[in-house]
């Protein structure tokens, strides 16, 4: 009986041993596995001639000092983009998911508020004001920042200096106007060269965000939540201009990017108010060289809200909460997080203006542009983003608009704009709880 006993004894020390160091060896391992470096990473983003060539840049740089990390680039659509993160956060798995994506400001806070451990919090890798400030409101959430904010969708007006001599103005006859005043100006343009004034797109009020947010208001209130449409006062002054616009007879209409991007290039219009991502395309047309020049943004008529500074567009990366997402926020943090010189070749090689205020004052930032009659189009664009109101986009930017495109066309077809706005606010009161 008492040999039995310290037998079992002898078993119980062996098997607890054993235990123990079981146990040590797994703590170990885990440990290890949180800290351990990826040795892949994956991006997605859309525009093979911007973003796309932007991540080629931070891949190259990044790779200088960590070369046995492999960044993948995959080049989707923006649509199958959202598509993709939609039908992959909604299945609950991560599986096929990237470490980084890039996703459009407008959209950021449905995806953080609706999948809100899905994405990995970089407070600790970046700065939120080290960036445009207008950036913070779509890339942070609940005090925590989650995107690292990219491209500037800073906004100007666009204008051919050719055609608006014609009319008997100059560029500096643009520098403070409203929009009721470019109106006046493109009758004259219109009058004198046969030219539109501006091309519009009935399916995108991209032209009515501009103006609204100009004077600090967007579709919702600033919870970002509640819609603000039916005693918005920017939003009814952005309806009147632009039905005022259309009826003063000197907008084209198109249907689609590469009509609008047509109508520019083919010298049909004589301006374009957007965001500085549309140089590229304008700047492509090299027999129009010396021919444009870029205008402050025109101000909402006798709303003193109103600044010559507006955002459209623009968008940011952010880090999924998956495997390798300390390498990723490390491949974030390293380039477009803090990499000034770098933003110095965004700008020089793809003409990519960031957010990041520390390169603003770079020699890129500074050099005079041949194409835009040798103005300073980059500072002048770096300036006003500094001036941009920012606005909560709350998470139904899109399908508000899309209630927004409808009444537009009643409005322009007669329908009174104070039922408009308030059949509007009920339309979405009732369609986004």
């Amino acid at each position: 009986m008492k040999k039995s006993f310290v037998l079992l004894l002898i078993c119980m020390i062996m098997l607890t041993a054993c235990g123990s160091n079981s146990g040590t060896k797994n703590n170990a391992e885990a440990g290890n596995a949180g800290t351990k470096k990826a040795k892949e990473i994956t991006i997605w983003a859309w525009d093979p001639a911007f973003n796309i060539a932007a991540l080629e840049v931070a891949k190259k740089e990044y790779a200088k000092t960590n070369p046995d990390v492999k960044v993948n680039i995959v080049e989707y659509a923006q649509s199958d983009i959202i598509q993709k993160l939609n039908t992959g956060l909604n299945s609950g798995t991560t599986k096929g998911l990237p470490n980084i994506v890039l996703i459009e400001d407008y959209r950021a806070q449905g995806f953080l508020q609706s999948y809100k451990d899905s994405f990995y919090d970089l407070s600790g890798s970046i700065k939120g004001t080290d960036f445009a400030d207008y950036k913070s409101g779509p890339t942070s959430l609940d005090g925590k920042q989650y995107g690292v904010p990219f491209d500037s969708g800073v906004t100007g007006l666009y204008v051919r200096t050719d055609y608006l001599e014609q009319a008997g103005y100059k560029l500096s006859d643009l520098q403070d106007i409203d929009w009721k005043q470019y109106i006046e100006i493109g009758k004259k343009i219109k009058e004198k060269t046969g030219k539109a004034l501006i091309t519009l797109d009935p399916n995108d009020l991209g032209l009515i965000r501009m103006m609204i947010q100009s004077a600090g208001s967007w579709y919702l209130a600033a919870d970002g939540k509640t819609p603000d449409i039916a005693g918005n006062v920017a939003l009814k002054e952005a309806f009147e201009i632009y039905k005022e616009m259309t009826e003063a007879n000197v907008a084209n209409v198109h249907a689609d990017w590469s009509q609008f991007v047509a109508a520019l290039n083919s010298g049909d219009v004589a301006s374009v108010p957007t965001g500085n991502w549309i140089s590229p395309s304008i700047t492509a047309e090299a027999t129009q060289s010396g021919k444009w020049a870029i205008a402050p943004i025109p101000t909402l008529p006798g709303n003193d809200k109103s600044v010559h500074a507006t955002n459209l567009g623009g968008s940011s990366w952010y880090v999924m909460n998956v495997d390798g997402k300390e390498t990723a926020a490390d491949f974030m943090a390293t380039t477009f997080g803090s990499d000034a010189d770098m933003y110095q070749t965004l700008l020089t090689d793809i003409g990519v203006i960031g957010t990041f205020k520390a390169a603003a004052s770079g020699e890129a930032y500074g050099k005079a542009s041949e194409f835009f009659g040798g103005q300073k189009v980059v500072s002048d664009f770096a300036k006003w983003t500094e001036q941009i109101p920012s606005v909560n986009y709350g998470i139904n930017t899109y399908a508000i608009e899309d209630i927004l495109i409808v009444e537009m066309q009643n409005y322009l077809n007669g329908k009174d704009i104070d039922k408009v706005l308030s059949d509007a606010q009920a339309q979405a009161e009732s369609q986004i709880k």
